[in-house]
């Protein structure tokens, strides 16, 4: 896909996110990477709802401004996905009401944040880990991304918000979706002891389809 459709593409994405009420104000990012090296990031202190396609920016390989505005700060949560997942080559990340209330909750395990509730959640996102803490645009976020390994291709910012990365915009789209929807279950039945699905039912998804995260294929080579 070319720039300009590319451009186009974040604008739309951007505006849908933003009019679901998926990440409010000025908050959230989106990137895509460029075929021919370098990539597109929505600008710092930009709205989702409110993209101007010939704002965006467009950062070459080394990450220098070619043109449009001020790219986001949080170039460093972006870079560390691209750097260490297989295939990555878009990222989303927002600040959804439900995925940040699970941060703070005291349960959580940091390697697998939300239960296997639903199929869709990990053939979207897959398992989902927790990162702590970090002041927004701090670059030391990315040393905690690649503490991962590339293992997971969703995770969650502590007391912040989700960031997946996918093999297009509209897969990592569709996977936040995903797993704003699987954070709002839980917080749904929590404490109702729900059943989720099991170890069996698991690895049978696993055999049919290409589940992401740690639960999939290449993560068992």
């Amino acid at each position: 896909m070319d720039q300009t459709k590319l451009c186009e593409q974040i604008v739309r994405f951007g505006r849908s996110l933003f009019d679901r009420g998926l990440t409010p104000g000025s908050s959230g990012n989106i990137s895509v990477q460029l075929d021919e090296g370098g990539w597109l990031v929505t600008p710092t202190n930009a709205s989702l709802g409110f993209l101007d396609p010939a704002s965006i920016s467009r950062l070459d390989a080394k990450g220098n401004l070619v043109s449009g505005d001020k790219p986001t700060k949080e170039i460093p949560l972006h870079s560390a996905l691209y750097d260490t997942v297989k295939g990555s080559r878009a990222v989303v990340h927002l600040h959804s009401t439900h995925s940040v209330a699970v941060t703070m909750l005291p349960e959580i395990d940091p390697k697998s944040v939300l239960p296997p509730m639903t199929p869709y959640y990990l053939m979207r996102a897959g398992r989902t880990a927790l990162v702590p803490y970090f002041r927004p645009g701090d670059p030391a976020v990315a040393g905690a991304i690649k503490g991962l390994a590339g293992k997971y291709t969703s995770v969650l910012l502590a007391n912040h918000g989700p960031v997946v990365t996918g093999k297009d915009l509209e897969g990592a789209v569709f996977a936040i979706e995903e797993l704003e929807e699987t954070a709002k279950l839980y917080l749904l039945l929590r404490g109702l002891n729900p059943r989720y699905l099991s170890a069996e039912q698991v690895e049978d998804l696993a055999r049919q389809f290409p589940l992401r995260g740690p639960d999939g294929a290449h993560d068992h080579h």
